[in-house]
């Protein structure tokens, strides 16, 4: 069985859901994990979100006004 409906709910943002990591500056992967820094919302990669989760990397509060510029 095919799997033609994979990534359906990310095929009408921007460039696919894929972008630059604030946290990490990889290039081209899927950031669409949201994460709080300073009372905003940044989107972030899978890694990263897993990293803040257990508490290994911070978003600091200078980085999401760089991710949006």
């Amino acid at each position: 069985m095919s799997k033609a409906r994979r990534g359906k709910g990310i095929c009408d943002q921007v460039a696919h859901g894929r972008g630059i990591c604030p946290v990490c500056g990889r290039n081209n992967v899927k950031i669409l994990y949201e994460q709080e820094a300073g009372g905003a919302k940044v989107k972030v990669c899978k890694i990263c979100r897993a990293a803040i989760k257990h508490g290994k990397k911070t978003v600091s509060v200078s980085e999401p006004a760089a991710a949006e510029a």
